[in-house]
């Protein structure tokens, strides 16, 4: 009777385990991935951006010439984001 009192509960335990597990998170859609990678890269210009402008050594010029370049990057990347 214990034995069988024992196997009950571990069949019912495991079987409670398997159908409570659940089903793996499905994959995000192309348009929430394109938007996810687009914040990251707005964050990513951002910081970049007040690096920059806040360098302590930095002159104008130096200033203008980086911020021209990382507006190329910038526009380039956005770009081929759209082109997903």
């Amino acid at each position: 009777m214990r034995k069988f009192l024992i196997s009950t509960v571990l069949l019912l335990g495991l079987s409670m385990s398997v159908n409570a597990q659940k089903r793996p998170p499905e994959p995000p859609s192309k348009s929430e991935l394109i938007a996810m990678k687009s914040k990251e890269l707005d964050k990513r210009y951002n910081t970049e951006k007040k690096l920059i402008l806040n360098h302590p050594l930095a002159t104008k010029k130096m200033k203008r010439d980086q911020l021209k370049a990382l507006n190329e990057k910038y526009r380039s990347q956005k770009r081929l984001l759209k082109k997903m």
